[in-house]
């Protein structure tokens, strides 16, 4: 069994075995002619359960040709240009190939002794970011798992610098009283990460959006004077660049100038907008982030990166101090004395992967303004679909993108009870998964229910997007054609 490690007496094989699995996806990508095989639950799990784990193959060849027939076959393919579900960018190449690199070496990005340079590769990406945000000579940041991750480091940042000079939380009903006000569409970790922290049910605050889904200004100024005069201590600000279902910038100067006026920590989300950062022609949407106390970056949604990469980051050093804890073991206080750099300091994770490698060798090969380019394309892209959109009778689109995401509804002529045309609506997503032609993202809008294009893949053209807003209302005009037949 010792000829499966990979060290220096098995280089040979392990070349000929990354060599033929790589061709085996690259032929997959090659001749796949739709983002999904359409395969049902039912018919996938007795393949997959069947097999017997504790019988292994002894054969590379035969397991992936086992794994062609479980997984490779019926993968749902990101690169194809009718994929526009999720947050889910096709790949860039160079990102691959760090990821290659990074596999095969395994450094653990938690100290220095289990890295070295991959430790100075990650603090040198988080020093670009900070200088891309603005975030002045004084930020720093760590690699998380994406955007979930790096929120509830952010508000455990918030959290303690909330927490009056000198008092525990255990001593006081501080606790009970923080409050985090985000807006109404924001993303849901936010919430998540509320109840990790120990939080209660009620300090999440949702603020109002107007009718482009961004939040209120006027509305977050009401409740911060509302918390000041309840005696409520509002702990952060979330603003999002880039809110999953609308692609929504929330208004970030008045933003930040309220959380000046009210000594609020102010957090951006921008795991989705973070590719405004690169952007040749639209960095402007990010005007007010070089005030954040803290922002999240998603490289996996808008720099084109396998997943997971993915960063926070913090205005002032010293406010990460928060995550830090000292084991003998690891990271002795006697480290940071003999300035030894161990990133585990700053991170919620111990064992990390050196997921900043992917950016990097992206970065060294296309540059940041090809990245930006990239995501400027699809940009234009969504704006074209919404003039499709808004000038096609068959659809209700919902606001004007500010990113690439496209929310619409389909509205029959014939039909005028929203319950019928909810169900029209969600048979045709369902559908159309089912035939594997396309992938659409579903969501609810005022609680009826609405599609979703989340356009992140420069190789779709505006026919694509035609092709499969035929394809939706054809599903849909067959679902009322056949439930009128029913009710006949």
């Amino acid at each position: 069994m010792r000829s499966h490690l990979l060290n220096d007496l098995t280089a040979e094989h392990y070349r000929r075995s990354v060599t033929e699995g790589v061709e085996r996806v690259a032929d997959r990508l090659a001749t796949t002619d739709r983002p999904f095989t359409g395969v049902t639950v039912d018919a996938l799990a007795p393949r997959i359960d069947g097999i017997d784990l504790d019988r292994p193959l002894h054969d590379t060849t035969a397991a992936l040709d086992e794994l062609e027939e479980l997984y490779l076959r019926d993968a749902v393919y990101f690169h194809h240009p009718r994929y526009l579900a999720h947050l889910n960018c096709p790949v860039v190449i160079p990102a691959v190939l760090g990821e290659a690199v990074l596999s095969a070496v395994n450094s653990s990005l938690d100290t220095w002794d289990q890295s070295a340079g991959g430790t100075l590769i990650e603090r040198r990406l988080i020093d670009w970011t900070a200088e891309r945000i603005g975030l002045g000579p004084a930020a720093d940041g760590v690699f998380t798992s994406g955007g979930t991750q790096s929120n509830l480091q952010a508000l455990l940042l918030a959290r303690e610098e909330a927490k009056p000079e000198g008092a525990g939380w255990e001593a006081s009903d501080t606790l009970a009283r923080l409050r985090i006000l985000t807006s109404e569409v924001s993303h849901f970790s936010v919430r998540k990460s509320a109840k990790l922290l120990g939080l209660s049910p009620e300090s999440v605050v949702a603020v109002p959006v107007g009718h482009d889904r961004r939040m209120q200004t006027v509305a977050l100024a009401h409740e911060l004077e509302r918390c000041t005069r309840d005696g409520l201590i509002p702990m952060a600000v979330v603003a999002t660049a880039g809110t999953t279902d609308f692609g929504s910038i929330d208004p970030l100067p008045e933003i930040a100038e309220l959380c000046a006026q009210y000594g609020t920590w102010m957090h951006v989300d921008a795991a989705y907008g973070c590719g405004l950062l690169v952007s040749p022609r639209r960095r402007g949407l990010l005007d007010g982030i070089e005030r954040a106390d803290s922002v999240t970056v998603d490289y996996h949604k808008s720099f084109f990166q396998p997943v997971s990469s993915s960063a926070v980051l913090v205005r002032d050093a010293a406010t990460l101090r928060h995550a830090t804890y000292h084991a003998e073991y690891l990271n002795p206080r006697s480290a940071v004395r003999e300035r030894i750099p161990n990133q585990v300091d700053k991170s919620l994770q111990t064992t990390r992967r050196f997921d900043a490698l992917k950016l990097w060798m992206t970065l060294r090969v296309m540059g940041a303004h090809g990245i930006g380019q990239l995501f400027d394309e699809v940009c234009d892209l969504a704006a074209e679909g919404w003039e499709l959109l808004a000038a096609d009778p068959r659809y209700d689109v919902v606001v004007e993108p500010q990113l690439s995401t496209l929310v619409f509804r389909y509205i029959p002529s014939a039909v005028t009870d929203p319950a019928d045309i909810d169900r029209a609506n969600l048979h045709a997503r369902k559908a159309l998964f089912a035939s594997g032609d396309a992938v659409v993202a579903g969501t609810k809008v005022a609680g009826r229910h609405y599609l979703k294009f989340t356009l992140l893949n420069p190789e779709t053209t505006v026919d694509d997007i035609t092709a499969v807003l035929d394809l939706i209302a054809g599903h849909a005009e067959q679902y009322l054609g056949e439930s009128l037949d029913r009710a006949s």
